[in-house]
């Protein structure tokens, strides 16, 4: 009877109310799967979960449908909920944006639980800041990761390491998409920072840089790997930053290393080293992240294929933009972004005390029926001709870069993966059988196999 009901839910959370979506089971107890064959997803296992609330199922059960499924029981753009043994408060639409990344309503300070810091984040981050001190930390990212100048010379870095690496997949009987993309953007990223890396480190590098994304919201191996992966790679740039600082590192005076290493904070001191190569990984392992949106990309060119051909006739570049927004906002990454109030406020008259958690729920916004039409389709066109509203389409948060929280590297993920996104829709590959599924219970999400390639060949060999 519970595995029944817990399945009604995850429809009701997932499921427009039309019924317009793309190929979905739905797995008693746990939620929906996307998948673009016809096999019926198994059960992942997992762990209990830490985060209850008596009266609805939890966050580790439900992910991405949590709050959605919340907010649907609620019929309207506000819940109540525990997390972490905290009140919480969770908000949708461009006006909740708003008020979240207003610092005078809620601050990140204190709110970024040990286990992101840990995986995700680092500590000491400008992610666990506010104020002064996040808008002097923050503009050294935002010089870095908006000037147009340096975000093409990072997709050209890439692209170049993606065409390296599709020479070498054309001797090899099959590819997996995600681990190839991985290798492919840390390779990129690290060349364009000034990061030395020789080419036998390349797979270890992406493989951390992955783990501290793939870990950081579950329970278990994943978030032991990914604690591993960050220790690791903080004592690897650590001593980087070491090396520039006393000079016996060489990189260029302008590349992303030297800039961090020699950043001054608001008083004017450099951070620790340690807090440098938290920052450094901060630019390196978002970035490689792309890799999630490549295979998401890659999922949709497969079950749309009418996309490849539009992908591969535009001159201009328009539709690539509009097919790498939808594939922002229709596939998971984030599930919600929060902060901590710092006051007693209100939220269209409801009392929200201070100390408690606001939760910014993106995936729900993203499928928004009031925002977008039909949000279970995948329809780029509904990005042509029209400017995105910055508060609207929130994959990676909301506000101002300049000013608030939202990720400096916005530009960088549209860049990357507009090229990336071309590239596979000028390939030639075949798609063999495989679990194509994407469990929405899994945080953060992705294709169950990857996306297996096989037969791939370039363009001038086809």
């Amino acid at each position: 009877m519970r595995a029944a009901l817990d399945e009604a839910a995850a429809r009701r959370a997932a499921v427009p109310e039309d019924g317009t979506l793309l190929r979905r089971w739905w797995i008693p107890g746990v939620g929906p799967a996307v998948s673009a064959r016809g096999t019926r997803a198994r059960a992942p296992h997992g762990l209990p979960s830490p985060i209850r609330d008596r009266q609805h199922p939890s966050l580790l059960a439900q992910g991405y449908a949590w709050l959605p499924d919340r907010m649907r029981r609620a019929a309207g753009p506000f819940v109540r909920a525990r997390l972490l043994g905290r009140h919480a408060v969770a908000l949708r639409g461009p006006e909740a944006v708003r008020f979240l990344y207003d610092e005078r309503h809620v601050r990140r300070h204190g709110a970024l639980p040990e286990p992101v810091k840990s995986t995700l984040f680092g500590h000491g981050s400008v992610h666990a800041l506010d104020g002064q001190a996040h808008r002097v930390r923050k503009a050294m990212f935002l010089s870095l990761l908006t000037d147009p100048d340096r975000v093409a010379a990072l997709t050209d870095r890439t692209v170049e390491a993606w065409d390296e690496a599709v020479a070498r997949w054309a001797e090899r009987p099959s590819v997996v998409l995600f681990d190839e993309a991985s290798r492919v953007i840390a390779q990129g990223v690290c060349r364009w920072a000034g990061v030395p890396l020789d080419d036998a480190e390349v797979g270890p590098v992406a493989r951390d840089l992955v783990a501290m994304v793939d870990g950081f919201a579950t329970l278990g191996p994943r978030h032991w790997r990914a604690r591993a992966a960050r220790g690791r790679r903080e004592a690897w740039l650590t001593r980087l930053v070491e090396g520039v600082r006393d000079g016996s590192a060489s990189v260029p005076a302008d590349s992303v290393v030297a800039v961090v290493a020699l950043h001054r904070d608001v008083d004017g001191e450099v951070p620790a080293p340690r807090t440098a190569a938290v920052e450094l990984l901060n630019v390196l392992r978002p970035t490689t992240a792309v890799c999630w949106f490549v295979a998401f990309a890659a999922h949709a060119l497969h079950r749309w294929p009418e996309n490849r051909a539009r992908l591969r006739e535009d001159a201009d570049g328009a539709y690539a933009e509009a097919f790498v927004h939808e594939v922002r906002r229709f596939y998971p990454f984030a599930p919600f972004i929060g902060g901590r109030t710092v006051a007693d406020l209100t939220w269209r008259g409801e009392p929200i005390p201070p100390g408690a958690l606001v939760l910014l729920d993106l995936y729900g916004q993203n499928h928004d029926a009031e925002l977008w039409k039909e949000p279970y389709a995948f329809d780029p066109r509904r990005f042509l001709g029209r400017t995105v509203g910055r508060d609207e389409l929130v994959p990676q948060g909301g506000g101002d870069p300049a000013l608030n929280h939202r990720c400096p590297g916005e530009d960088i993920t549209v860049s990357l993966l507009k090229a990336l996104s071309a590239r596979p829709a000028g390939l030639e590959y075949e798609v063999p059988e495989q679990d194509l599924s994407i469990p929405l219970r899994r945080i953060p999400a992705r294709p169950r196999s990857g996306v297996v390639l096989t037969g791939v060949r370039p363009p001038s060999a086809g």
